[in-house]
């Protein structure tokens, strides 16, 4: 099972990094190997360009949350972090700096 989620990763991986040109050339490939009419190797083509965005997006989401996972279990400020401090910090500098007459 574990074998089968690697390799579906992988695939995945590699369909997120193809560009739109190699995608287009693997799908004309296997078009006229598989002696397919232009409207099916079209839709090929159409089907794996959706796949390569789809895979890119879930790659990219995958990336946010281990990165932000790591960064919460490493202790690290975010910047949403930072902007609260300094917010609180401006509050506070205002409350006891001298007002002005």
């Amino acid at each position: 099972m574990l074998d089968l989620i690697k390799k579906t990763l992988m695939a995945g991986v590699g369909m997120a990094a193809m560009t739109k040109e190699k995608i287009e050339e693997l799908a004309n490939d296997i078009a006229k190997k598989s002696k397919l009419s232009e409207k099916e190797g079209k839709k090929l083509i159409n089907d794996f360009l959706k796949r390569s965005q789809t895979a890119k997006k879930d790659l990219e989401s995958l990336i946010e949350k281990t990165v932000k996972k790591v960064m919460k279990n490493l202790n690290i400020a975010t910047r949403e972090d930072i902007t609260k401090l300094t917010k609180r910090m401006k509050k506070l500098e205002d409350e006891i700096r001298p007002k002005k007459k």
